[in-house]
């Protein structure tokens, strides 16, 4: 069964990009979170960088958080 989870990019002054995905599970849109995250923090990318990613499930709730504190860290 699919579900419903928002994903938010955020950076120094707050959000920078919101997403809705609906996927099989929590697994899925962890990893499409962390993708996006991986965009955001690209040198190229125009705008303001990217501190933290969190995924929100359909009533609301914070199920995953990553920032760029979080030990091992991404590399983009």
């Amino acid at each position: 069964m699919r579900e419903t989870f928002h994903i938010e990019v955020t950076g120094p002054e707050g959000l920078i990009q919101r997403t809705s995905v609906r996927v099989a599970g929590l697994e899925a849109a962890r990893e499409r979170a962390l993708r996006l995250f991986r965009r955001a923090r690209v040198p190229q990318r125009a705008g303001p960088a990217a501190e933290a990613v969190q995924i929100l499930d359909g009533a609301g709730r914070e199920v995953f958080r990553w920032s760029v504190w979080d030990e091992g860290g991404l590399r983009a």
